[in-house]
């Protein structure tokens, strides 16, 4: 397992934080190294973010530190470009058998950013980390991508502000041993849930449940359907 890198610096860094598995395992690994968080929740109002939300609440609760702000959540309503988009809808929702492709929403990371990075910039924070992973398909996930998106920020605030990839060499199964003494049973990773639990066959859940198993160790998530055997991942 490639291990991420250890920020010398022990400045205050923003944290996009989902409820997932990843951006939960970020928020401690940050706090580990020395730095105060500050953990940020966009609401687009996509279906699933009720439950997202509530996974993520208990998380910072359990891993509760001096140096763990308060959560910071955003409104960012999307029901007006997004109207009939399965994210909305859930109808189409990716499942199991579909390419990782499928999940895609349209601009997510320049939506995902924009809120939070003028908040540190307003408030003299310079660093915003994103748990985005190695192997991710999409063109808003490159480096160049994020290049370009802090030269914006940075004319747009006339401050300037690193977006921090601390994940970008690793996968799902070493972000799972990386956090493997957290309480990742309280993280959230779903598109399509079922009674406020996880589906357990849409895309999501299948990728969740491959990692657990690539990376050896028990997944402790409750589906709503039993686990799936979808093979490796």
């Amino acid at each position: 397992m490639q291990s991420p890198p250890t920020l010398l610096d022990r400045s205050t860094i923003g944290v996009l934080a989902s409820g997932g598995l990843d951006s939960c395992v970020l928020v401690a690994h940050l706090l580990r190294q020395g730095h105060r968080i500050c953990p940020f929740y966009v609401r687009c109002g996509l279906l699933w973010e009720h439950k997202e939300l509530t996974a993520l609440r208990a998380f910072l609760h359990a891993i509760a530190a001096p140096d763990l702000e308060k959560l910071i959540v955003f409104d960012l309503p999307l029901g007006d470009l997004y109207r009939w988009h399965w994210s909305l809808t859930g109808r189409g929702a990716p499942d199991a058998q579909s390419a990782d492709e499928a999940v895609y929403l349209p601009g997510r990371n320049a939506l995902l950013t924009i809120k939070p990075a003028i908040w540190c910039a307003m408030h003299d924070i310079h660093h915003l980390a994103l748990a985005l992973l190695a192997g991710n398909p999409f063109a808003d996930a490159t480096a160049d991508f994020f290049a370009a998106l802090e030269a914006t920020f940075g004319q747009a605030t006339g401050s300037p502000i690193t977006i921090l990839r601390p994940f970008a060499n690793l996968k799902k199964p070493d972000v799972i041993r990386l956090g493997r003494e957290l309480p990742l049973e309280l993280t959230f990773s779903c598109i399509a849930p079922n009674n406020g639990l996880p589906c357990g066959v849409c895309n999501k859940c299948a990728e969740r449940q491959h990692a657990f198993r690539n990376a050896a160790i028990p997944d402790p998530t409750q589906y709503a359907a039993p686990s799936q055997s979808f093979g490796e991942g």
